[in-house]
């Protein structure tokens, strides 16, 4: 059959307004040139749409049945037009993203990944803690967040992106790295070195000790995943930082994951962007490129360093 979509849009308008007169005046045309396109659709199907009374119409029993098949067609050319005008804005654009600092251990590899399939997009990064990136949404001064835990008190999207773990770590000879699965109550009297108030990583470790009924002794707070660290291998203290930025210090042998029972502390990453924003397409297209290629990514570069079940037990 040799049926166009623009004798499906005709019938379609004809079926909803029940006159070809006024389906006419909406589509632009002329009556005869509606009757016209309805008579060859329905030449084409074999098949009577419309029962004719005058200047009134009614659509048949076929009708009613052809009609749902062509709303359902006329609504997929509607996505196909929609899908092609985003993919030609694309090349050209800006895109702001805000990212919480322990997503800068992975986000700038697949964000190159996506600029290399858009080569010109112009990409700004903002950087700060999770109360930092909450603002930032409010301010609709990013398109996109990549965070942990998604604000609160902001209409969101908000999609998680893959499995965030976090461990406790110590520096390397340190004699909790030398037994197995060890309970909680070992980290009792450790000093720690923590990130600041309003982190998600804080969040998380004072949470699950605090349901543990271990206090957390703190030595130092820092704001910086990498001094941290350093202050770590220094053997200052212990710590507690997502595995995403262990990966070069966990290879080198510098630092080592305490294997404490009912860790690691799994929370996830998400893409968040606010409702009352409409994201320009290339905001759209990164947002589902993170959901298709981020999970997968992640778990290939640091899912060596899981235990193997999951959680050590």
């Amino acid at each position: 059959m040799n049926i166009t979509f623009r004798q499906l849009r005709i019938f379609s308008e004809a079926a909803r307004q029940l006159s070809f007169a006024q389906a006419a005046r909406n589509l632009y045309l002329t009556p005869p040139a509606v009757s016209m396109q309805v008579k060859e659709l329905e030449n084409q199907l074999g098949l009577p749409l419309f029962e004719r009374s005058g200047r009134r119409v009614a659509l048949t029993a076929s009708g009613e049945y052809i009609l749902s098949y062509a709303r359902k067609m006329l609504a997929a050319l509607k996505d196909t037009e929609d899908a092609v005008a985003r993919l030609r804005q694309l090349e050209t654009g800006t895109l702001t993203i805000g990212m919480v600092s322990t997503a800068e251990y992975f986000l700038p590899q697949l964000l190159a990944r996506f600029q290399r399939a858009h080569e010109g997009v112009e990409t700004r990064l903002r950087v700060g803690n999770r109360e930092q990136l909450f603002a930032l949404l409010e301010a609709n001064e990013v398109d996109v967040a990549v965070m942990g835990r998604p604000p609160q008190g902001l209409a969101t999207r908000c999609e998680a992106v893959v499995a965030h773990p976090h461990v406790f770590v110590a520096p390397a000879g340190h004699p909790l790295l030398a037994g197995g699965p060890l309970p909680v109550e070992v980290l009792h009297d450790q000093a720690f070195i923590v990130r600041e108030h309003g982190s998600g990583t804080r969040a998380a470790m004072e949470e699950f000790l605090a349901d543990a009924e271990v206090p957390v002794r703190v030595a130092m707070e820092m704001s910086s995943n990498e001094t941290i660290k350093q202050a770590v291998i220094a053997g200052m203290g212990l710590s507690f930082l997502s595995l995403h930025t262990l990966g070069l210090e966990l290879d080198a042998g510098r630092l080592g994951i305490v294997p404490v029972i009912g860790t690691p502390v799994v929370r996830s990453w998400n893409v968040v962007n606010t409702l009352s924003k409409v994201l320009p397409p290339v905001a759209e297209a990164f947002h589902d490129f993170l959901l298709d290629a981020g999970g997968a990514f992640v778990m290939a570069h640091f899912g060596r360093y899981l235990p193997a079940d999951g959680a050590w037990q």
